[in-house]
């Protein structure tokens, strides 16, 4: 079971493991804002599973550079196709290395871009250039990513998630 854990001014901030919001509950780093229906039982602890759990001080301003990963890729290039410029939901790209792998590309800042597959499958193993494709945007390290907290699509969140990340829903429409 995954837990949303709210920032000390109650904006979703991440999803954890079921595991890690209790370690942080017994931490006392958070506190339990909505439980799900299971039970969670040790030999002197009975308990309801967290679903929300509320951050006790503020989240604190990272100083370093951003981390590559693929969540920050798309949240870098604002969830949209890099070649097609359509905005997609998360479960709907990939990144795709502009000067693939085989051909020397490195998984880096510099080199790859959010894609759709129907983009990734017609790029293929080739870089743009030779498959007549064109990016809307050079893929760059940013020194920092909007501040755009997270995203759901409805379908895809626990019910007692709902109050919390009504105003963070991915819009169906645009998507």
């Amino acid at each position: 079971m995954r837990v949303l854990v709210l920032t000390q001014s109650y904006v979703p901030h991440k999803i954890v493991s079921w595991e890690r919001a209790v370690i942080l509950y017994f931490s006392n780093k958070v506190d339990i804002v909505e439980s799900y229906d299971e039970e969670l039982r040790s030999p002197s602890v009975v308990m309801k599973m967290p679903a929300v759990v509320r951050l006790r001080k503020p989240v604190a301003a990272m100083k370093r550079s951003v981390k590559f990963s693929r969540m920050n890729v798309f949240s870098r290039d604002s969830f949209r196709c890099q070649y097609c410029g359509t905005p997609r939901r998360m479960h709907e790209l990939n990144y795709d290395h502009v000067v693939p792998r085989h051909h020397g590309g490195k998984t880096t800042w510099d080199n790859v871009v959010a894609s759709c597959y129907p983009c990734n499958g017609r790029k293929a193993n080739r870089t743009p250039e030779q498959a007549g494709m064109k990016l809307l945007r050079r893929p760059y390290r940013p020194t920092h990513l909007p501040v755009m907290g997270l995203r759901f699509d409805r379908r895809d969140i626990p019910a007692p998630w709902a109050e919390w990340c009504r105003a963070y829903f991915v819009d169906e429409a645009a998507a």
